[in-house]
């Protein structure tokens, strides 16, 4: 058993004089920075033995205190939280930012984590230092497998932040590669249900949702903001065989969309062509319809009129037709029974005079606007012939 400096028995058993016990550390304190007591039992020849000096322990003790009081003071910045760890266990309470306080270590102790902080990750490639430009291919991470069995060199970019400190801090070792595993294995999902065609003109279907499902069944803490294709592309071994049939798909869907094109303008033409000569046929179709009609109804009213009076009917429609045909005619009729002094008049040469007027009007017309017109014929001989025929019988009467 280890006995302290003024301790006392009683009854071989109690605690010691604390005295007794400050006195004794104060000693060893003075003989520790040189300035020893009665107790030295060798003094240095030449020095002379400096008296018993007493340092003030308590205020000693008091200052160390208030600083290792000081030491539990910390700031939490803006956008940022502190996990607090009592005795190596998470408590349960989170520090919001600003100024706080925690009991100092060895009691507890405090990790401020960045909750905004954007962290980027590349997989398939690595971005070289800053300045130099241009970036490193990485295979292993960027080639992947498609539906239809080709390689494809896929090449993206995921950005995160923290949604939970404590996930984040006590659940994962290395955020880093838990977000690069969850991200490949999203990507190569995807990848593994599409075509090479569609991936490469299409483009990857956004996979952030899938990512964080990972990541949250995984308890990370972490959450994904974004996922960003930088390039894809078939391997390069084979790149100049898949951008020819990149150009002849591109001129396949060329011919394709002149095609189109010339369809859009031809078949709206026909169309409308098609409406005109059926609109045109309607309307024929009515007109002819309309006259027969017409025509059946003007039948009717005479007939119901010739019932009623046959010889006036009939004598009206041939002097009817009589008309219709006269009025075309040329020729001069002279009834001479009604009289003798009848004076013949040309009536055929002023007729025609009448005729030619016209003719000249039409000619005129026609040179201030061109176009075709029949002229009325002159028959001249015709003419002289029936005024000397008008003539002779004339005389024969007179004789």
């Amino acid at each position: 058993m280890i006995k302290f400096p003024g301790w006392r028995a009683q009854n071989n058993e109690g605690p010691p004089d604390l005295d007794e016990v400050m006195r004794d550390l104060s000693r060893k304190i003075n003989a520790l920075f040189g300035k020893g007591g009665g107790n030295q039992s060798n003094p240095k020849p030449g020095r002379p033995q400096s008296a018993n000096v007493n340092f003030p322990l308590l205020p000693i003790v008091g200052l160390v205190g208030l600083i290792w009081l000081g030491t539990g003071f910390y700031i939490v910045d803006q956008g940022s939280l502190g996990v607090v760890q009592r005795f190596g266990k998470v408590a349960d309470e989170t520090t919001e930012p600003g100024p706080r306080w925690h009991l100092p270590y060895p009691i507890e102790s405090v990790q401020v984590v960045n909750m905004e902080q954007v962290r980027r990750l590349e997989v398939g490639y690595r971005s070289n230092a800053e300045g130099s430009g241009g970036k490193t291919r990485l295979p292993k991470e960027s080639l992947m497998l498609t539906e239809d069995e080709n390689i494809i060199d896929l090449q993206f970019a995921v950005q995160y932040n923290l949604n939970n400190a404590k996930d984040y801090l006590f659940n994962n070792r290395s955020t880093d590669d838990a977000v690069m595993s969850a991200a490949e294995t999203a990507i190569r999902e995807v990848v593994g249900k599409n075509k090479l065609d569609d991936l490469l003109q299409k483009g990857l279907a956004d996979t952030s949702e899938r990512m964080q499902t990972i990541l949250d069944s995984y308890k990370t803490g972490v959450k994904i903001i974004s996922v960003s294709l930088q390039s894809a592309q078939p391997p390069e071994q084979v790149q100049e065989a898949f951008e020819d049939v990149n150009r002849a798909n591109q001129d396949n869907q060329r011919q394709i969309n002149e095609g189109q094109a010339y369809a859009n303008d031809v078949i709206p033409k026909a169309r409308g062509t098609a409406s005109r000569l059926l609109a045109e046929a309607a309307g024929y179709k009515l007109k002819v319809e309309s006259e027969a009609r017409g025509n059946a109804s003007r039948f009717d009213q005479i007939l119901a009129q010739y019932n009623n009076a046959p010889e006036v009917t009939r004598q009206r429609l041939y002097l009817d037709a009589q008309e219709q045909i006269m009025s075309s005619v040329s020729k001069v009729i002279v009834d001479q029974k009604s009289g003798n002094s009848l004076l013949y008049l040309p009536l055929d040469k002023l007729i025609n005079a009448s005729g030619t007027e016209t003719v000249q009007q039409s000619q005129s017309m026609q040179s201030l606007n061109p176009q075709p017109a029949a002229a009325a014929p002159v028959n001249q001989p015709a003419t002289t012939d029936r005024t000397r025929d008008a003539f002779r019988s004339r005389d024969r009467e007179s004789r």
